[in-house]
């Protein structure tokens, strides 16, 4: 049964959440950034999205509207409230100085030097908060050639080495299916805001944290690194490939469906064997070792695509799972989201003001005291703002 978050408000304002009484201030835009704040507000902070008058710039990203709100804005921005400021005025930044002396932590992902200009930055707001912990994302870090730039996922991708380990000899150096750079930069950053807020309770100080896309993608690359400071090669593209275990690969079945099949142990393999029952493969010396399997991997895989042709996925699937191999049916999206058990536990309804009920992704994390929640609809550009400055003693004026 999906969980209606719009039924279970009441319910979780009364439940402990981990970050309770904690106060973010989002300047963020795009994705890393507010991939991060959605997340730390998944666990019960209080994020105040500040936004320019325009908006933050991905409320105009791509054609797919819903209610007049993209879907890149609905996916990244539940459990905020939105206040409209002008940083380049004095009265947007006395508005975020009052807001700072209250806050926890400041997320933001402007190019290095940006929040100082606008008297904003670490040193500036932390005079009137020694607590404040202030995170910044850049897409190059704040020193160096590069620092300046302007970066975006494929950009980074492309920069760190992770392209040229996507795709294989034909097509290419590809990027991958999603934003990883603007997933994985995220991740590091509730990483290390979390352990900041830890360090806080023994220091009684906040601190600055900085945290590079490229930096955070270069070591999400663990451990094709060791490959390469081991043999001085960049491993070989190689598709869905893997360069050291075989087989590790997608297999056509007789319905034109896909498997992904690997077996990374000998104990996989003779599961493996097991199901596809083939005399040939189980006695020939080019596959009984993992080594061996490696260094034969063409005629291998050759063997096993004429193997799995044979039968339908539906088989295929059955006997697999009875001996326990490792794969999965390639599926598409429609496949997973009508999944009854994704449906349960990854899909969470919330009543928007102009998109109407809609679905977004539930938080992973199951935390069995302090559950995250979905307490508010992604909110409408300066939705807030009002009765956040009536919060802090300001009048509406401070917002313009």
């Amino acid at each position: 049964m999906i969980r209606i978050a719009s039924m279970l408000i009441a319910r979780h304002e009364t439940m402990t959440t981990a970050l309770h009484g904690i106060r973010i201030l989002d300047f963020s835009q795009m994705m890393a950034g507010p991939l991060c704040t959605m997340l730390l507000g998944d666990f019960g902070a209080d994020v105040i999205k500040i936004e320019s008058p325009e908006g933050d710039s991905i409320r105009r990203t791509g054609d797919t509207l819903i209610g007049g709100e993209t879907e890149y804005c609905l996916s990244l921005n539940r459990n905020k409230r939105s206040i409209v400021l002008d940083l380049k005025t004095e009265d947007g930044q006395a508005v975020v100085r009052r807001l700072a002396a209250d806050a926890d932590v400041v997320v933001e992902n402007f190019r290095p030097g940006t929040a100082e200009r606008l008297g904003i930055g670490y040193e500036q707001l932390r005079q009137g908060n020694p607590r404040l912990i202030y995170c910044a994302m850049s897409g190059f870090g704040t020193d160096g050639p590069h620092r300046d730039r302007p970066a975006l996922d494929p950009v980074i991708q492309a920069m760190s080495g992770m392209m040229q380990l996507t795709g294989t000899q034909d097509s290419g150096p590809l990027r991958t299916g999603f934003a990883l750079s603007d997933y994985i930069t995220p991740m590091f950053a509730v990483s290390g805001i979390l352990a900041a807020l830890h360090a806080r309770h023994a220091s009684g100080t906040g601190q600055r944290i900085d945290l590079s896309m490229l930096n955070a993608t270069i070591f999400s690359m663990v451990p094709r690194e060791g490959y390469y400071f081991a043999t001085g090669k960049t491993p070989a593209r190689i598709g869905n490939e893997h360069y050291q275990i075989v087989p590790y690969n997608t297999f056509d079945t007789a319905d034109d469906r896909q498997l992904f099949v690997l077996a990374h142990t000998d104990k996989f393999w003779r599961a493996l064997l097991r199901v596809l029952n083939d005399s040939g493969l189980e006695t020939d010396s080019r596959f009984a070792s993992g080594r061996d399997r490696i260094a034969n991997r063409e005629a291998l895989n050759r063997r096993l695509s004429e193997l799995f042709m044979k039968e339908t996925a539906a088989v295929w699937m059955e006997r697999l799972s009875a001996e326990g191999v490792i794969f999965s049916l390639v599926r598409t999206l429609d496949e997973v989201f009508s999944d009854p058990s994704v449906q349960e536990d990854m899909i969470t309804y919330v009543d928007h003001p102009t998109a109407g009920r809609i679905p977004l992704l539930s938080n992973p994390l199951k935390l069995s005291g302090t559950p995250t929640s979905v307490r508010r609809p992604p909110p409408r550009l300066g939705e807030h703002t009002e009765s956040i400055l009536r919060e802090i003693g300001m009048a509406s004026h401070g917002a313009k």
